[in-house]
């Protein structure tokens, strides 16, 4: 499958930036030493001392998701059983730098793209546990998401048209499982609170075991099966029903839904990532998993 290439910056940003920033609105901070940590699709994350890191958009778009982490984690953080990356300090717009930017607490691990749990079964306990608490009713005020939470009608089209760069032995078994799951009856609840774009490169891993979740950037509401996605994407079979019983309420139509989804899922990474290996290896274990 032939990828786009990662979206330009849409501003000069730089350790340099982060630090005139911190120097001119939180100087207390200013003295920390300033690393690049990550340099992604939407934001400059730099390291700042041991507690802090910076997150800094990249592009307008990523100033909105920014935004929405800055008034919504606060709230969701202290109900979760995971930590999460709520912001503890938030930095205004400058005549040099057009968005909102935020300080958060640095959570220590690795990605679990990158480092695996140990123990992947008590890990899917753990992501089940964590997605039922999260999977509350959302208020009116919750941020919407065209892409996200949505009917998976809404995602017909980008999946069609991925499903065309997919291997040919697998494309008929692909798209009888996206036309399986777009037949499943819709979520007919209440909108709930989604992380949005949970994946395993959003996901902690530290001494072996899930310690985090993090960049709730796409944080909206809407049908839950779009988070459960996630457990095409990092475990077995087996595991997938650990995490589906932990979760306790994800009836048939839901789970059929959440491996829509994770087709839908794996066919973006997979064309988004010419220049992002990361991504491109989270998509084709998805893409594997969705067609077992």
């Amino acid at each position: 499958m032939t990828g786009h290439r990662m979206p330009a910056a849409e501003v000069p940003v730089s350790v340099d930036l982060v630090r005139r920033l911190l120097d001119e609105q939180h100087p207390d901070l200013a003295h920390l030493p300033i690393g690049v940590l990550a340099n992604g699709w939407d934001n400059l994350v730099c390291r700042l001392g041991q507690e802090f890191l910076v997150r800094l958009p990249r592009r307008a778009l990523a100033a909105e998701l920014v935004a929405h982490e800055q008034r919504w984690l606060p709230e969701l953080a202290g109900r979760l059983p995971l930590p999460v990356p709520a912001p503890v300090r938030v930095g205004q717009p400058t005549a040099e730098y057009p968005w909102a930017w935020s300080v958060v607490p640095f959570l220590p691990g690795l990605i679990a793209a990158r480092s695996e749990p140990d123990d992947p079964w008590s890990a899917a306990t753990t992501l089940g546990g964590f997605l039922d608490a999260l999977h509350v009713p959302a208020p009116s005020q919750a941020p919407v998401n065209s892409f996200r939470g949505i009917p998976l009608a809404g995602r017909a089209e980008g999946v069609l048209t991925g499903l065309a760069h997919v291997d040919q032995a697998d494309r008929a078994t692909a798209l009888q499982i996206w036309e399986t799951a777009a037949a499943a009856p819709a979520w007919d609840g209440p909108p709930v609170w989604l992380h949005g774009d949970l994946h395993p490169a959003n996901i902690l891993v530290d001494r072996g075991r899930i310690s985090a979740v993090i960049d709730f950037g796409d944080i909206t509401s809407g049908d839950p099966a779009a988070d459960l996605s996630m457990a095409w994407m990092l475990f077995t079979p087996e595991q997938r029903a650990a995490l589906r019983q932990a979760y306790g309420r994800a009836d048939d139509a839901t789970w059929e839904r959440a491996r829509g989804w994770a087709l839908a899922l794996s066919l973006v990474f997979l064309s988004h990532s010419a220049d992002n290996p990361l991504m491109r290896g989270i998509g084709e274990r998805a893409l594997r998993s969705v067609l077992e």
